[in-house]
C-alpha cells in the first residue's frame, strides 16, 4: 500500500539495525501499525491493526518465532 499520509508519519527503526539500511521501518498511527522498507520507503508498507501488532511483537519478545 503506499499512501502520501504515510510519509508524514514518524517512521523509526531499531538500534540494533545496520548500516548498510537492509532494515525495515515502524510508524505507529492511531489504531495501526505500517512496517516498510527502510531501503525503499517509496515502494509502500504494510498495515497492520492493533491487536495484530501487538500479537507479532508479543510472539518475537517470547521467542515463538523461531530462527
Amino acid at each position: 500500500m503506499h499512501s502520501p499520509d504515510a510519509n508524514r508519519l514518524g517512521w523509526f527503526k531499531s538500534g540494533y539495525s545496520a548500516s548498510q539500511g537492509a532494515c525495515t521501518e515502524v510508524a505507529t498511527s492511531k489504531s495501526k501499525a505500517l512496517v516498510r522498507d527502510s531501503k525503499y520507503p517509496d515502494l509502500g508498507h504494510l498495515t497492520f491493526a492493533d491487536n495484530e501488532w501487538s500479537a507479532f511483537l508479543q510472539a518475537v519478545k517470547s521467542d515463538e518465532l523461531g530462527r
